[in-house]
């Protein structure tokens, strides 16, 4: 049936069955592209009926489907014309595992991070109906992202907002990454088990369906009947006391049941919250059972699931802060969601009473981070990088500007494979570094982890200590010598002609273009373990005379670390030659990490090629 679907069109006049069909058909397909090159798998498999009753009943491109993170939009992207592509997600130069309208007129925007989704589908709705077009907006937002701010904000502007045409699809699986937590989940647990009144609805619907020619109407006539068990049962939903009609619970895997419900809710018009109700990891029993594990995974046999885990740069910090907080009761842990993602799974079973999963709230978990800190406590907030970029604000006003301590853990720093551009952790170093009294560590190794992460919750301020996805990478680092605490180095024997300054992982590119070098050149690399602030007086001497300062930086060169050195060695001896290779006024797009890394000229290959050229030139002109 797959084969048969070009674009959106060709699923509307399909009967129930054949949408059933072509459901199993998009799992099979998903879960196959999946199993061989990583994604998000449960979060889209909880999601295919759903998809396919919003495109039944909306006419997308001219009406506008927003996912909230949009890491469920799988199905969508396959009936939207990219099938033949579909195999290519997460590749170099492939599909992205989100919502990209670089891909497709039926993404209207990239999405990555939660909470964006009604904000933005309200201002399309707003535009339609400036424009007279009467186009609809629709919003899917996961249970999860209720926890966000941001949703409530646009919630709120709403119900103040009459004659617009919005849905807003709130996706009920019980599941953020972590399983959901504090009040809005038990709020929608209420609404969702209330049995009572779903049997009364239901008797009521099919009793009035089943009367001839008056049934329909008499059914609509009625609605305050309904309205009236729900509040007996359910009594009345946060959205409604806001001034949004709510609608639901409602299978969402019941394609005839959402597309009459969605029908309706168009028919009406104005701006509707339906509630549905899904399995994450449907339709593969072992994400149904540990949805958690399956929500983004890299490749594995889908005939025997994901087995084991290798230590990673998560894992280790997990056993690190454990073992420190082990000795220190004052250490506590703080995620938005992701306890399993950022390693704190055994730190929550460890010391339930100094862990708190806020959900997805990384500015509220900021600030609270703050209240613990000034409180006496030593907080430690773990979250991805590209996720921090939202904490900009509380970071400054809430901790640094009362003198607060707390240590923010950022994983996924970097260039980041696989998930593409609204997850790319390149704008963590630009973005706090400015923070008076922040300091940031930078490890690339796990032993360096360690020792960052205790000089951190050891310390005053901000403290932020980032580091990649995966595992330590392995090379020959022979000759590395610590200096001054902050930074290794290996320098050659005589004269130094270039000295390449890198820091984290990408480190070993550093190395391996030196190695290639070495017999014509002596090139010198200087790995920083803290780089912000540069310690410059055990710096300089490293640098010696050498003509060439080369920076190699896995983030932005706009206020990164290269910019920040050549302000140092402008100031301490004038004249010196710097070189910064970083991103350069660019998004980084989904890939495999070499190749991402040659597309910047961050590899080792690109590296030589370019000090070969610098050193070579005549009278040494700058690149």
């Amino acid at each position: 049936m797959l084969e048969r679907i070009n674009g959106p069109e060709d699923i509307k006049n399909l009967s129930d069955d054949e949408l059933q069909t072509l459901s199993a058909e998009l799992r099979h397909v998903i879960i196959k592209t999946v199993s061989e090159n990583g994604g998000h798998l449960a979060s889209n498999l909880g999601f295919v009926e759903a998809t396919l009753a919003i495109h039944r009943v909306f006419d997308a491109p001219r009406d506008k489907i927003i996912f909230d993170v949009s890491h469920q939009s799988y199905a969508h992207k396959i009936i939207t014309g990219r099938r033949e592509e579909f195999s290519t997600l997460r590749k170099t130069d492939g599909i992205s595992g989100f919502t990209n309208p670089h891909e497709s007129r039926y993404d209207p925007v990239f999405a990555g991070h939660s909470g964006s989704s009604i904000s933005t589908a309200l201002g399309f709705a707003a535009a339609a109906k400036n424009s007279g077009s009467g186009a609809y907006a629709v919003a899917v937002v996961g249970d999860g992202s209720f926890t966000n701010g941001m949703i409530y904000e646009a919630i709120n502007n709403c119900a103040e907002r009459r004659g617009l045409n919005l849905i807003i699809i709130l996706n009920d699986n019980k599941m953020s990454i972590s399983e959901n937590v504090g009040g809005i989940s038990r709020h929608l647990t209420r609404a969702r088990t209330s049995r009572e009144y779903l049997t009364i609805k239901h008797s009521l619907d099919d009793f009035f369906a089943a009367i001839p020619v008056v049934g329909r109407p008499i059914a609509k006539a009625l609605k305050w009947v309904k309205d009236s068990f729900k509040r007996i049962f359910i009594r009345d939903t946060l959205f409604e006391n806001l001034g949004i009609p709510y609608v639901g619970p409602v299978d969402g895997h019941d394609i005839a049941r959402m597309t009459s419900v969605l029908t309706e809710a168009k028919e009406r018009g104005g701006v509707w919250l339906i509630h549905i109700v899904t399995k994450k990891g449907l339709g593969y029993k072992d994400a149904e059972d540990h949805p958690e594990k399956y929500h983004s995974t890299g490749k594995f046999d889908p005939k025997v699931g994901i087995t084991g885990t290798s230590e990673s740069f998560t894992s280790r910090f997990g056993e690190t802060l454990c073992r420190l907080a082990g000795a220190d009761r004052k250490i506590c842990a703080v995620t938005g969601a992701m306890r399993d993602g950022t390693g704190l799974t055994d730190f929550f079973r460890r010391f339930p009473d100094r862990a708190w999963d806020v959900g997805i709230a990384e500015e509220h978990a900021v600030a609270y981070c703050g209240g613990l800190s000034l409180s006496g406590m030593n907080p430690v907030f773990a979250v991805y990088s590209t996720f921090a970029q939202r904490v900009f604000d509380q970071v400054f006003h809430d901790v640094a500007l009362n003198g607060a301590h707390i240590t923010l853990a950022l994983d996924h720093c970097g260039i980041v494979p696989g998930d593409g551009v609204t997850h790319q952790g390149v704008f963590d170093v630009p973005l706090f570094s400015p923070i008076p009294n922040t300091t940031i560590y930078s490890p690339e190794t796990y032993s360096e982890l360690d020792e960052s992460l205790s000089l951190a919750l050891a310390g005053g301020g901000v403290r932020i200590v980032r580091y990649p996805k995966g595992g330590e990478h392995v090379y020959d680092r022979t000759g590395f010598e610590k200096y001054g605490g902050s930074m290794t180095a290996r320098l050659p024997d005589g004269r130094r002609d270039a000295v390449i300054v890198t820091y984290g992982i990408i480190a070993e590119e550093a190395a391996r273009a030196a190695d290639a070098l070495a017999g014509e050149y002596g090139i010198g690399v200087v790995k920083l373990i803290r780089v912000h602030p540069i310690d410059g007086d055990a710096l300089l001497p490293l640098l010696g005379d050498a003509k060439v300062v080369y920076v190699l930086e896995e983030g932005m060169r706009s206020g990164g670390v290269g910019e920040a050195l050549s302000a140092l060695l402008a100031t301490a001896c004038g004249g010196r030659r710097v070189v910064i290779r970083a991103i350069d006024e660019s998004f980084v797009p989904n890939g495999d990490r070499e190749s991402l890394l040659a597309r910047f000229g961050l590899d080792a290959r690109s590296v030589e090629a370019e000090l070969r050229s610098l050193l070579d030139a005549p009278g040494g002109e700058e690149a």
